[in-house]
Parts: structure tokens; sequence; C-alpha cells
């Protein structure tokens, strides 16, 4: 009984010296595969390879979502001229071949006069004849809203800006392939960032759609 006793006193010893053993061997592995292992709250090993990839996920759910603001009326009677408040607020419509960007050929992206949400691309845009920038599809469908338009004794869709619910336009299936739409936008209700821009005004991560 005496033997029994001092051998199970012993056990705990044993094991700890056999961890201690265990956990030289497997920083030793690690040195010599080249990774670098730090302990973990939990007892687990972690290389610093895994450490980053956990960084790296935490920057990505971290990363700061674009917040569009819209103003006031108020303050929006103040910074929009006339005619953009007009089209953008009152669902007015500006007229054809004399408008900004009917002719503009000029790599870039067409955001939302009000908030800036990303629209439509000049890769998607075309001369539809018509006096104002038509494009075959949006940049960013999230931020399009399509509404029935029964103004002018006929139906229609019309299309909005989802954040600044701004009025931009209508849609038509008269369009070239690949879509046969044609988005009929107002300059009025747009801002344009040519390509040299993108990443000083925060669009940056459109400018590899013209690589």
């Amino acid at each position: 009984m005496k033997i029994l006793k001092i051998a199970l006193l012993s056990l705990p010893l044993v094991m700890f010296g056999f961890y201690q053993v265990q956990g030289k061997e497997m920083k030793k592995m690690a040195d010599n595969m080249g990774m670098s292992q730090t302990m973990n709250p939990d007892g687990m090993m972690k290389s610093d390879g895994m450490k980053k990839s956990d960084d790296m996920m935490k920057d990505q759910t971290m990363a700061p979502k674009h917040d569009y603001n819209v103003p006031s009326d108020a303050e929006l009677r103040k910074r929009l001229s006339s005619l953009q408040y007009e089209v953008t607020r009152k669902n007015g419509t500006e007229r054809p071949f004399n408008n900004t960007y009917w002719d503009n050929h000029e790599a870039g992206i067409y955001v939302d006069i009000i908030s800036g949400e990303p629209l439509f691309s000049s890769i998607d845009k075309y001369e539809s004849g018509t006096g104002w920038p038509s494009f075959t599809k949006p940049l960013e469908p999230d931020n399009i809203v399509k509404k029935e338009d029964r103004s002018f004794f006929s139906v229609r869709t019309e299309v909005r800006s989802k954040h600044a619910d701004s009025h931009l336009g209508h849609v038509f299936d008269d369009g070239p392939a690949p879509t046969g739409l044609r988005y009929c936008m107002n300059s009025a209700s747009l801002r344009f960032f040519p390509l040299a821009d993108l990443e000083k005004a925060g669009y940056g991560e459109y400018v590899i759609l013209f690589k």
C-alpha cells in the first residue's frame, strides 16, 4: 500500500515532465519548419501564419462601410442647383443634348449627386442617340430602385437611387446587348469621378474594373 501511495503521489510530476518534453519537441519541430508559434489563452499552439490569418479576418469584418448621408431638404436647396433639385426631388427631366454627361466619354464612375452612392460606370455607357447619358446596366444594382411610373399618360419604369431616393431617370427595354436595357439618366442627378481621381475620392475599389 505504501508503494502504491508513493506511485500515485508521483504521477502528477511524471505527467508534468511528459508535457514539458512534448512542448519542447513541438517547438523544435516548429523551428525546423521555419514557423514561430505562440500559446493561446486556451492552451492551444498557434503559428504566426494562423495569427496573421485571424488578424486579416478581423480587419475584414471591422472594415468601415460606406455611409451615404442625405442632408436635410433645406441644406439640399443650398447645395444643389435649381435644375439638380428639380430633377432629384421633383422628378424633373433635363433637356436632351444640353446636359453635362450625355457626350462624356472619359473613363470613370457616376455616383448620386446627393449621397455619393456609386450608380453607373463608363464601361457600360453607350451612345443611345437620345441626348441623355445612357447605360446598359448599373455599376451597383443594390443602389438602384425601380418603380412603376404612370405619369404623362404612359407606363414607364422609373429609376431612383436607394439611399438618397433621388430621381435618376427611366429604364427601357430597347438597349443593346448584352442586357437589352437602356438606363436613360439625367446628368443633373449624377456626379462623375474620372478614373484618375477614384482613389482620392474614396472609390478605389473600382479602379480594378478599368485594368
